[in-house]
């Protein structure tokens, strides 16, 4: 099993959940949504999962964008 390093962060009513390692993201109403479609997003490149990553400036517009409201977690992959 392969595992990632994903930031959470809420923007208006949702939330937003992305992938350091790629640039992947996922969203959902809900923290556990975010990251279920974050998942599936990263599951459906399979075996031809990539590794690029995302460049410090949209990280830093990532973050600086609307709230204080964030988290970073690692996540586990489906895949090995």
């Amino acid at each position: 099993m392969n595992f990632c390093t994903m930031v959470l962060k809420r923007s208006s009513d949702y939330w937003v959940a992305l992938c350091l390692e790629n640039g992947i993201v996922g969203q959902g109403e809900t923290q556990n949504q975010a990251i279920d479609k974050l998942k599936e997003a990263i599951d459906s490149f399979g075996y031809g999962f990539y590794f690029s990553l995302v460049p410090i400036q949209e990280l830093h517009e990532f973050l600086a964008l609307e709230t204080d409201d964030r988290q970073i977690r690692e996540i586990a992959i489906g895949f090995s």
